[in-house]
């Protein structure tokens, strides 16, 4: 049973990952700098003031966040991005000072990091990447389980998933470890927030 669910969620993140990188890549330049330039009023509701908000660096097709932490950074937030010390080590945040630069930013296992002495931070709000989701908050991450964990770590942190209208499924196959969202953002709408 666990084996065929695993299955189906390999499917259908396959067949989501080609359909976010096939929309992404049809968005024109100027469309493209014109969507996620700030986060929207309901997303700006769940966030306190003085929050540690950590983002993500978005690789190509991923609904894209750094304009979201240079929004955040000049909001006086501390904006942080995940940082791994190898490949098997669990997800933590380090802060990231320059989202307008990228100066203090280093190749990690998995993509751009901030440096060590940057130090290591724990967000309260963390804006997530995501594969699929559905209106009731639950997500599909990439699979390798590095927000879940980090997520099932830090339960009262406020998580909003940001993606494509395109990446809205129906229903998701689900499994105890996956964490759902407390809000979901796209070009057009706002999902949440959920309990």
């Amino acid at each position: 049973m666990l084996d065929e669910l695993r299955q189906r969620k390999q499917a259908l993140r396959s067949e989501m990952r080609r359909l976010r990188r096939d929309y992404a890549a049809s968005l024109d330049d100027g469309t493209r700098a014109l969507l996620f330039r700030r986060p929207p009023r309901p997303v700006m509701e769940l966030v306190p003031a003085g929050a540690v908000v950590g983002v993500y660096y978005d690789i190509p097709g991923e609904a894209p966040a750094r304009a979201y932490a240079r929004f955040l950074h000049e909001q006086a937030h501390t904006v942080a991005l995940p940082a791994f010390t190898d490949k098997d080590a669990p997800m933590h945040f380090r802060a990231w000072s320059d989202p307008f630069g990228e100066s203090d930013l280093e190749d990690g296992p998995y993509g751009p990091q901030p440096v060590a002495a940057n130090g290591e931070v724990e967000p309260t709000v963390l804006f997530v990447p995501l594969v699929a989701f559905t209106d009731k908050g639950e997500r599909m991450g990439q699979g390798a389980a590095h927000y879940d964990g980090w997520l099932g770590r830090h339960p009262r942190a406020i998580t909003i998933g940001m993606a494509w209208d395109v990446q809205k499924v129906a229903d998701l196959p689900t499994e105890p470890h996956d964490v759902p969202l407390r809000a979901i953002v796209t070009p057009s709408q706002f999902y949440g927030p959920f309990a």
